[in-house]
């Protein structure tokens, strides 16, 4: 006769650690970022195997059991943007299938952001596009590092921590004690993003060059609002693609006096011929973030490469833990 257990056993329960919740995998795009970051939170990063077909497809596989685990992918959308933006879809698509409680993409670098509104008639935004398609993949959450424009927030159903790369930036240059400081923005557009950085370095003074586009990638500077002369001219922007607009602006506060010009910018994309202009002798220095990595062949002097690690691990622990990640910046 099988005997049933009393009504009063007590069955213990495994216990489970919320932290023990955490897994952070990266796509291929920033390898060196992402292992910067697991080692700032704590953790490994998760085994995964990535595989090109010989057509080009990708394949993902996670190699753990992530199931009820808050899983972060690591992947900015940079170069070549079409197969790393595939492959962090692909890796929401395998994280969600695998029964991860929440999927979190981490987006250092947020591509094909400059076009996030019509300036002309039969466009797309491109934008909104990237945002529904992370968000139809299976992301619960978007964390992403200077987005081109602030509004891209708001294209987005799902929560989005938007983070700033300036703190990395403007903890560098205090220490380097810089003389008369003016913060340049490049054009009207980044005169938001050029007044935070400017009131956050002792309030310093303002200056903005008139620019006129004439396409993408090609830029056509005339003139500068406020005074440069005898000043060391710090100019500030969320990314350098082809070094047109940034070199232009270098020339003309060369041309109006400036002592010194440094460039101040979370995102080195780097499009040929941004080398040659960049190392061409107009800036004293060029001063990024890692949010993409810059190859040993694409190095020159005067450039100078901030680990921005701390700052992405420590948004995703305060994401993790429930707490404010604006409180970052105040």
């Amino acid at each position: 006769m099988i005997r049933s257990a009393p009504l009063t056993a007590q069955v213990t329960l495994p216990t489970f650690n919320d932290n023990n919740r955490l897994r952070l995998l990266s796509g291929s795009a920033n390898l060196e970022l992402s292992q910067d970051v697991a080692r700032y939170l704590g953790v490994d990063l998760g085994p995964m195997v990535r595989k090109q077909f010989a057509d080009g497809e990708l394949y993902i596989q996670i190699q753990e059991s992530i199931r009820g685990c808050d899983v972060y992918l690591l992947q900015p959308t940079c170069r070549p943007v079409n197969d790393h933006l595939m492959e962090l879809l692909t890796m929401i698509d395998a994280c969600r299938r695998a029964s991860a409680r929440q999927v979190t993409a981490v987006v250092p670098y947020y591509g094909y952001a400059r076009a996030d509104r019509k300036t002309a008639g039969r466009e797309s935004i491109t934008a909104k596009l990237v945002a529904n398609l992370l968000t139809q993949a299976g992301a619960s959450r978007i964390l992403a590092v200077d987005l081109h424009s602030a509004q891209i927030q708001g294209y987005f159903d799902i929560p989005m921590d938007h983070v700033y790369g300036s703190p990395v930036l403007l903890d560098y240059l205090a220490s380097k004690q810089l003389p008369d400081i003016v913060v340049v923005s490049p054009d009207v557009g980044g005169v938001a993003r050029a007044r935070a950085f400017a009131k956050k370095l002792n309030d310093a003074p303002l200056a903005i060059i008139d620019k006129r586009r004439q396409a993408h990638n090609v830029a056509e500077v005339f003139n500068i609002i406020g005074d440069v002369k005898d000043k060391t001219a710090v100019l500030v922007d969320d990314m350098i693609d082809t070094a047109g607009t940034i070199t232009e602006g270098a020339r003309l506060l060369k041309q109006e006096g400036a002592r010194q010009v440094y460039a101040c910018v979370t995102h080195p994309v780097f499009s040929p011929p941004a080398i040659e202009r960049l190392s061409s002798g107009l800036f004293t220095e060029v001063i990024v973030t890692n949010t993409i990595p810059v190859p040993e062949d694409d190095r020159f002097p005067q450039l100078t490469v901030l680990p921005i690690a701390n700052l992405i691990g420590e948004a995703i622990w305060r994401i993790h833990e429930d707490s404010s990640v604006s409180s970052m910046f105040r």
